[in-house]
């Protein structure tokens, strides 16, 4: 039986990089994406093959840009045919008054976040539709589904991802392909870093949870998306602590 493969954007840090530990924990082989911290990205490869004996490929490069992703899916190729699930979990922020953002920004942000998903999935879907299987879980936000002032590029990437979700769940049903998302509250990682003590805890008295989730906690769930039932498909899932 073939060892099943996974493709993380944005694995270098975060959710990325504990979802990374984690699948691989469970025997998965990892293919491995970042844009900026190639370092860190080939220092967390190396502590997954030595601690889990698993095989990893590391690719990095701009998501946002569809040549490098065709040419990532042709290393993935040669080094294990295809992957078996794709989560999209690459993203980046803008925070500040939409009157204020520059057509670059915008497009950026556009770009990262949403453009991005597009590609991978393309890249990703010939594959698994030849396997008649496949998990694509994208890493969305609950700014998707009830924006967030002064971040409205960011919050219309991801309604853009929570629509393309549920439209593509439909497209890839009768492969035996699911499609779903996992809308995050606020987790914590480095996005968050820009709170300060008192913003923070403002923030998390809001939480009925009572706390920020950790990245670990939230690969979890997308390790429970990865296993769940082929029915479950087409569906934005709040993970939030009971925020909205």
């Amino acid at each position: 039986m073939k060892q099943k493969t996974v493709l993380i954007t944005g694995a270098s840090r975060g959710i990325g990089q504990a979802a990374a530990l984690l699948f691989a924990q469970e025997g998965y082989y990892l293919v491995l994406n970042c844009m900026h911290s190639a370092d860190e990205l080939n220092a967390l490869s190396k502590i997954i093959e030595t601690k889990f004996s698993v095989k990893t490929l590391c690719c990095c490069g701009d998501i946002s840009d569809y040549a490098f992703v065709s040419h990532m899916f042709g290393q993935i190729e040669a080094f294990c045919g295809g992957i078996d699930i794709l989560i999209n979990n690459a993203g980046i922020s803008y925070i500040g008054l939409l009157s204020e953002m520059s057509p670059e920004d915008w497009n950026r942000v556009i770009s990262t976040n949403l453009t991005s998903v597009f590609s991978c999935c393309k890249c990703a879907i010939p594959y698994m539709v030849s396997q008649k299987s496949g998990k694509i879980i994208n890493v969305s936000s609950d700014w998707g589904i009830y924006g967030a002032s002064c971040e409205t590029a960011y919050s219309a990437a991801k309604g853009g991802m929570n629509a393309f979700t549920r439209a593509l769940a439909k497209e890839l049903a009768p492969s035996n392909i699911q499609v779903n998302a996992a809308a995050f509250g606020v987790i914590d990682t480095d996005m968050n870093q820009n709170l300060d003590e008192s913003e923070r805890r403002q923030l998390e008295d809001e939480i009925p949870s009572g706390y920020f989730a950790t990245p670990k906690e939230a690969a979890a769930f997308l390790l429970q998306l990865a296993k769940s039932p082929a029915y479950l498909t087409g569906q934005v899932i709040s993970f939030d602590g009971g925020w909205f």
